[in-house]
């Protein structure tokens, strides 16, 4: 049985002065989706919530976010990036005069949720949430979306080894667009990011398809990411 208190990923109502708020991202059935919890209190205004906790004596804000997004998960997660402090009005489930959220990336289906009170929600069906939260969701959102083109973001969303098939709608999800397939393969060549593997993987009535890893090459530019500009729609 795993070792999880639901205290870290939605403390009973009490006011706290600082909350670590975390925004778990995923791609789940083919949409790009948002871990809520279930608010602990039945007469809270809105009735899910984001993951968050207040620090514990004295521990960082960043040990404070993989601490809650441990315990949500039941295991440890390995991408997590601050956003920014949110020092609003806005209500928040703690009354917290300052949040600072965390996005935490994890490949789809990665961890199976023991738990009925954590759901995954589409980004674009998301329900009534805290507002001072609602905005965390936006501006992680936001914050991953903005570094496609700078760093590995979209690898985070990836088991180690996958398709460029699987790659490209990672991609496509982040974006809310689609992208033409024979240029997007020529803007990842040009980025140097991944490798070819001995595996491969069948991927329906064609042909397998050859699984790659995230390995970058170092350039003198240090590009991180994909450009985006050289992929025509």
């Amino acid at each position: 049985m795993r070792d999880r208190s639901s205290s870290d990923a939605h403390p009973a109502a009490r006011q706290a002065t600082l909350s670590v708020d975390i925004v778990v991202i995923s791609p789940q059935a083919k949409t790009l989706a948002v871990l809520l919890a279930k608010h602990a209190d039945s007469r809270a205004r809105e009735r899910w919530i984001l993951p968050w906790d207040a620090p514990r004596g004295e521990e960082s804000l960043a040990d404070a976010a993989l601490r809650v997004a441990r315990s949500t998960l039941g295991a440890a997660a390995s991408a997590v990036e601050q956003i920014r402090a949110f020092g609003d009005n806005r209500r928040h489930p703690g009354d917290a005069e300052v949040s600072v959220g965390f996005a935490v990336l994890l490949p789809g289906n990665e961890r199976s949720l023991d738990s009925d009170d954590l759901v995954w929600f589409d980004v674009d069906e998301l329900p009534a949430l805290p507002p001072r939260q609602r905005a965390i969701v936006d501006a992680g959102l936001e914050f991953v979306r903005s570094r496609l083109d700078q760093s590995p973001i979209a690898f985070r969303l990836l088991p180690p080894t996958f398709t460029l098939s699987e790659l490209q709608a990672i991609y496509e999800l982040l974006l809310g667009r689609r992208l033409h397939k024979a240029s997007f393969r020529r803007a990842l060549q040009a980025a140097y990011l991944v490798e070819p593997t001995d595996e491969w993987r069948s991927e329906g009535r064609g042909r397998p398809a050859q699984l790659f890893r995230y390995a970058p090459k170092k350039r003198r530019d240090n590009r991180r990411g994909v450009r985006f500009d050289l992929i025509t729609s």
